[in-house]
């Protein structure tokens, strides 16, 4: 006899940012909520978040390990260009720590926690989606839900499944180590700067980091060309930092998706979230702030939903992301395909990044999530000096 299946209002499968906020907005407003996560978990990321993100979604600045008050940018010639923040910062987090405090909240909210691991999607006699999973001890699961976000990352086996053309998306494969954080013998580490390196040799289509957590520090790097090796571009910059001497706390790597899927959401009763929908900001592969953004978007359209029974709102959060955020990720795009594409153009990147408007503009934008309006005359300024450095006319 086939054990009773137990239902909810909604499966969130992926406990990372967006669906662990998806999880806790859901079961905030009274939902039966699932939050089905793999164990042991860590994604390959930089830790930064804007300071907007700990208001819009309530979280204390006692998660934060690093405030960060400058950006380094350093060029294929080994320019560098400092950037400081001015009167913000950028929060540095440990993907572990702050992930499970996510869980741990949508927990305290009242969702339910499970572990294991998504198989597939199946229908009940009255079409109601039956969601299969392995539990940690790998034995089978399966519990009944009238709604399901897919939360489960880049290459999310959701999608697949159930979006057409989920399994298209772009990449840029990702990989860090966590190594110990130097001490003052290191005069060119910055417990407080985040330094981004513009190098082919590092990365030939994207860029390699040294992100400041604290006691540790995560030097990683991205591409997507294939054959290129993430591992020795890093042993080259802890190398060339000095960050070889320290030990090395793990290793990850991971796919980030650099552009969001066409579709969110099946039509019927599934709506995509975070990575899954492929919403990792361009050019900077920033990814927390939009993942819990996305999810935020993707309950409320399965709040609706739920509500009404008309599937058309799930639809909404992808339409309510990209007219907040579309622009930004076309543009950032065009940036990634044009700057990063050569070490010549590249060094052109960083003399952009010298210019005061530059700096200006890009720490309101990243610090606030919104285009500048405040001061009409820098973007003018800048549309010049940009079609100078494009034209040549500007020198490096």
């Amino acid at each position: 006899m086939t054990a009773k299946r137990e239902d909810f209002d909604v499966v969130v499968i992926g406990g990372g940012p967006a669906g662990a906020t998806a999880a806790n907005d859901l079961a905030g407003a009274g939902r039966r909520v699932l939050l089905l996560d793999r164990a042991g978990r860590i994604k390959p990321c930089g830790g930064a978040i804007p300071p907007i993100l700990l208001s819009e979604f309530d979280v204390p600045e006692s998660v934060l390990v690093a405030r960060v008050k400058a950006a380094r940018i350093i060029s294929p010639s080994d320019r560098k260009v400092d950037m400081p923040v001015g009167d913000g910062f950028v929060g540095m987090v440990d993907r572990d720590v702050f992930d499970e405090w996510l869980r741990e909240r949508a927990a305290a909210s009242g969702a339910t926690r499970a572990t294991g691991t998504f198989r597939e999607l199946l229908r009940d006699d009255d079409g109601t989606a039956i969601v299969v999973y392995r539990d940690g001890d790998g034995e089978p699961r399966e519990v009944r839900a009238r709604a399901v976000i897919g939360a489960d990352g880049a290459r999310s086996e959701v999608g697949r499944q159930s979006i057409p053309g989920a399994e298209t998306i772009p990449y840029v494969a990702a990989y860090h180590e966590i190594v110990e954080s130097p001490g003052a013998a290191n005069l060119d580490f910055d417990g407080a700067r985040c330094d981004v390196y513009y190098r082919g040799s590092l990365s030939p289509d994207f860029y390699a980091w040294v992100f400041p957590h604290g006691d540790v520090t995560s030097v990683g790097v991205g591409s997507a060309v294939k054959g290129f090796s993430l591992r020795r571009a890093v042993d080259e910059l802890r190398s060339a930092t000095g960050l070889d001497l320290g030990r090395t706390v793990r290793r990850e790597g991971a796919p980030i998706p650099l552009k969001p899927l066409k579709r969110w959401d099946n039509g019927r009763d599934l709506v995509l979230a975070g990575d899954a929908a492929g919403i990792v900001a361009p050019a900077s592969g920033e990814g927390i702030y939009y993942a819990m953004l996305g999810g935020r978007l993707s309950a409320e359209a399965v709040d609706e939903f739920l509500a009404t029974g008309k599937a058309r709102a799930l639809r909404k959060a992808r339409k309510r992301f990209m007219r907040a955020h579309g622009k930004v990720f076309f543009v950032l795009g065009i940036m990634q395909r044009f700057w990063y594409s050569s070490d010549k153009r590249r060094e052109r990147f960083v003399s952009i990044c010298a210019d005061p408007d530059v700096q200006y503009l890009t720490w309101q934008a990243y610090m606030y999530k919104k285009l500048v309006r405040a001061k009409p005359i820098a973007h003018v300024r800048i549309f010049f000096k940009d079609l100078g450095h494009l034209l040549g006319v500007v020198r490096a």
